[in-house]
């Protein structure tokens, strides 16, 4: 009994610290949402009226909002298309594939959503920064309306001094998200219930009778009003994307026990504020606030804000890991910012090239209510592509009848389309901006992948069979070897290496032992130990290994290389030498691919991050031999 209790408690522990990790890395991103939703709901750009009705109106669509798009889909049913525990739209997308593997067709129309969905999420990754920080720093001039040509300048100084701390990882900061956070939140709570307290008509809200006659009130200006409540979901597609760190119970305790009753209260009390004051319609989220507490709140908000910029940040350093290990764009130089986190990463081409985007988009923009056309674009484009993979999830990897799929995903289509539909209305006013990046990033990714396949059957066109030539071997008496490993990697385990013959042609020897490694990305999070490798002896002092890993492992060829013991090949590590190909792509006149795009590959490959680094091979142990490669 003693025991069970012990384990109770520890497990209880361990559940208690994922849910407030969860609440500092999961939940800052729409837990700053109501800094600015409820005042562009009654912005110009939507027409909507401020009275006694549409107030009610407003809140009531927001808070069944919060209950239908988050709670219901993606707490509820998303949450359950586990990958292996991994969740996030390239694990989903991965999933999907999967149970279409057998329809060619279908496969790649999926696989080119998904990917347009994990373009989009760079767009978010530029925005969130960008309007969480400008919305809180913007509290300034409420408080003194003097500071207002300081509030651009304020706001982008805190963005690059976010962005150049990155390097250092966010081990330490860390330490204080989920506090942090758990005071946002309260503060929210706090403040919307002393409002509510003071206009209790508010609660009638709770009834969805006056959301319906909100969103049937509008006429065609419906669109505008819904693009603008969709900025109170801005953040939902974070619950499902950080599942494999935290796990579903503690995001879902998480949202249940403190974040939806934070912001339903937060959200109500500024509509309870407009009830008895509209005026405050200038700012309600600050307004809510005592004059002394207005500081303070500016204070907070902005520590929110650079904890769910952070999110962001982390997701799109994650999600471009998984891209290049899938094949959508070539190596880049990662960084390992902790040896006991496995997602603490750093990669500075899209750390710079963010922060780029994120100075030119707060420049460009000039203010949170100008920003928040282009915001919903990115984030309703993500959900419908998530709730199209789900159904495959659903009909196709859990069995479930096709009335089942359909009824559980249509409705969810549906509200999806909607709200993409009334987030495009605002292209012209800046959501153009989200759909031409992830448009630039999908080329970029499809450029890649097509010149990856190209090349690779070039190289096949002009390779040897391994077998045949290890056969041959056995006729040549008069080939030096020297006693040392030599390790080839090569894309195609059954052929001989390029690498192989140059050393060979040009060094006139071979080596003892011959390894011809293979390294395979797979379309599921992580691969176990168990599989890790698989050996097997050609002949004649030639192995063939093949290291698998999955799309969200860190790999790592030495430490793969150690197991290979148990299968008979023991690998000395300084007595090895790592023979690695380098291609220089050369423009073919056939021209499979357009010009441009034969260029862009070309230059890509180029600065591709170098195998050695990638792979974390020992630098004094690598020889690199270069080939020319026409497409």
């Amino acid at each position: 009994m003693e025991t069970q209790a012990a384990e109770t408690s520890v497990h209880k522990q361990g559940t208690a610290a994922l849910t407030l990790a969860a609440l500092g890395v999961v939940y800052g991103d729409i837990g700053t949402s109501p800094l600015y939703t409820i005042k562009e709901i009654f912005g110009k750009a939507t027409g909507v009226p401020l009275n006694h009705e549409t107030i009610l109106g407003a809140a009531s669509v927001v808070f069944w909002m919060l209950m239908l798009v988050v709670t219901l889909k993606y707490v509820v049913l998303v949450l359950r298309a586990s990958n292996r525990g991994e969740g996030g739209i390239m694990a989903l997308l991965a999933l999907a594939s999967q149970t279409v593997a057998g329809q060619p067709v279908l496969r790649r129309r999926l696989l080119l959503l998904g990917t347009f969905g994990a373009c989009l999420f760079y767009g978010d990754s530029v925005l969130t920064p960008a309007i969480s920080v400008l919305s809180a720093v913007e509290g300034l001039e409420v408080a003194t309306p003097a500071l207002q040509p300081w509030v651009l300048p304020v706001s982008v100084g805190i963005l690059v001094g976010l962005f150049l701390v990155q390097s250092r990882g966010t081990a330490t900061m860390g330490r204080w998200f989920g506090p942090v956070i758990v005071l946002w939140f309260l503060t929210l709570a706090w403040v919307g219930a002393s409002q509510i307290s003071q206009a209790p008509a508010i609660l009638q809200a709770l009834d969805p009778r006056h959301a319906w006659g909100f969103l049937a009130g509008r006429g065609w200006g419906l669109f505008l009003a819904i693009g603008a409540v969709v900025l109170a979901v801005t953040g939902a597609e974070a619950l499902y994307a950080d599942m494999g760190h935290f796990g579903k119970r503690p995001i879902r305790i998480a949202w249940t026990g403190l974040v939806l009753p934070s912001l339903a209260l937060n959200y109500l009390g500024q509509g309870a504020l407009l009830l008895r004051e509209p005026a405050a319609i200038a700012n309600p989220f600050y307004l809510m606030f005592p004059a002394a507490m207005l500081l303070p709140a500016v204070a907070i908000a902005t520590a929110a804000t650079i904890i769910a910029s952070q999110a962001v940040i982390s997701g799109a350093y994650s999600l471009t890991q998984q891209a290049i290990q899938l094949g959508f764009l070539p190596r880049m130089q990662i960084i390992h910012t902790s040896a006991q986190e496995r997602g603490q990463i750093y990669v500075p081409v899209v750390n710079w090239m963010l922060l780029l985007a994120v100075t030119l988009a707060c420049i460009g923009f000039g203010n949170s209510s100008a920003m928040a056309s282009a915001y919903g674009i990115a984030v309703t484009g993500t959900m419908l592509i998530t709730t199209v993979l789900t159904y495959f999830v659903v009909r196709r990897a859990w069995g479930y009848p096709a009335w089942v799929s359909i009824g559980a995903t249509a409705f969810f289509v549906l509200l999806d389309a909607l709200l993409l539909v009334s987030c495009s209305a605002k292209i012209v006013e800046g959501g153009w901006f989200p759909l031409v990046l992830a448009s630039c990033i999908l080329v970029v990714m499809l450029t890649w992948s097509r010149g990856r396949e190209l090349l690779l059957d070039a190289l096949r066109g002009d390779q040897l069979q391994l077998a045949e030539f290890v056969a041959g071997l056995a006729h040549d008496a008069t080939l030096v070897r020297v006693p040392r490993t030599a390790i080839f990697l090569s894309a195609e385990p059954d052929a001989v290496p390029q690498a192989l013959l140059h050393n060979m042609k040009h060094n006139c020897v071979l080596h003892q032992r011959n390894i011809v490694l293979t390294v395979r990305f797979h379309e599921e999070p992580t691969v176990g130990a168990g599989r890790r490798v698989d050996v097997e002896e050609v002949g004649a002092g030639f192995w063939r290994v093949a290291v698998n890993f999955g799309f969200m492992d860190q790999p790592d060829i030495p430490a793969a290389l150690e197991l290979c013991g148990q299968y008979g090949l023991a690998v000395e590590p300084f007595s090895t030498s790592f023979f690695l190909s380098r291609e220089t792509v050369i423009t073919s006149p056939r021209r499979p691919l357009a010009s441009w795009r034969q260029n862009l590959f070309g230059a890509m490959s180029r600065n591709a991050g170098r195998v050695a680094d990638y792979f974390r091979l020992p630098h004094n142990s690598v020889i690199e031999l270069g080939s020319r490669v026409q497409l």
